[in-house]
């Protein structure tokens, strides 16, 4: 595949698939990190060039806890990919966030239990990256046009709780949660934000609520059934945003990130492990 693929939409629980778009190839490429959760589809949409990975793979084997994250984001950096749109099922915190909502966070809260791996720096290269705005301005401020010119709902500014999984919270973890000020919760934003943001593409979460989680002492508690249920309908306002979104992205409209990763370095050259170079070699070319 020569040309570049600039634009990539990862899809979480219930979105497997991009409507509408022209499938040219699928790629399964080998990493330093070994390979994504599947396939990647490459295709065109409306004259624009796309690719598309399911995090959990299709037919959904594998776990949050177990997405081989940077294999995901390497494969797409690989492609060319400058802007990732992911797709999440999340548990509202928040009486105004009903299920079906679509909602833009714009924080992120770590609760994961430190199994997953979270970074491409490490065994002699260290780097210390910004985070401090972990989703993309230039990302929202487009879906929020397309969400508009749908006439969808959709929150703006609010914060993700990123929790380890497979279990949902229990009730008091969730009446906690709102009192940190969580506005919504899912367990697959990271480390696949931080991941993102380490290859200097920009990436922004559209979440899509399903329930109220189980703050809400007098209802019954989240079960799968339930999840399940609204997931379909959910997948089909984002195929809906997707129809109005493909075509305002992949521009490289947005070059803040650039050279970000290099510049985080803090291990001095000599100092630097050639094995883990060669392998921030694939993800960055003669970057590194």
């Amino acid at each position: 595949m020569k040309e570049k693929i600039k634009l990539a939409f990862i899809g979480g629980s219930g979105l497997y698939d991009l409507d509408g778009m022209e499938s040219i190839e699928e790629v399964y490429p080998d990493t330093p990190w070994g390979k994504p959760s599947d396939s990647i589809t490459i295709g065109k949409y409306k004259g624009k060039s796309v690719a598309f990975l399911p995090r959990h793979g299709r037919g959904h084997f594998i776990s949050p806890s177990e997405i081989p994250n940077r294999a995901n984001i390497c494969a797409l950096k690989n492609l060319g990919v400058e802007e990732i749109v992911s797709f999440s099922a999340v548990g509202s915190l928040r009486e105004e966030i009903a299920p079906l909502d679509f909602v833009l966070p714009n924080q992120i809260i770590d609760r994961t239990k430190g199994i997953r791996p979270s970074t491409f720096f490490e065994h002699g290269v260290v780097a210390h990256g910004t985070f401090g705005d972990p989703f993309s301005g230039f990302l929202k401020k487009k879906i929020q046009e397309a969400a508009s010119e749908l006439g969808m709902k959709l929150h703006s500014d609010k914060t993700l709780i990123c929790m380890e999984g497979p279990l949902f919270s229990t009730r008091a973890e969730s009446i906690m949660y709102r009192s940190w000020g969580g506005d919504i919760i899912n367990m697959s934003v990271l480390p696949e934000s931080k991941l993102a943001r380490e290859a200097e593409i920009h990436y922004q979460m559209v979440c899509m609520s399903t329930d109220y989680d189980s703050w809400k002492e007098h209802e019954e508690s989240v079960t799968v059934e339930m999840v399940i249920a609204n997931l379909h309908k959910n997948a089909e306002n984002a195929k809906r945003l997707l129809k109005v979104l493909i075509p305002l992205l992949g521009n490289s409209e947005d070059n803040s990130l650039h050279r970000t990763a290099m510049n985080s370095i803090i291990t001095a050259p000599e100092k630097r492990d050639p094995e883990q170079m060669k392998k921030l070699h694939t993800l960055f070319g003669e970057l590194f």
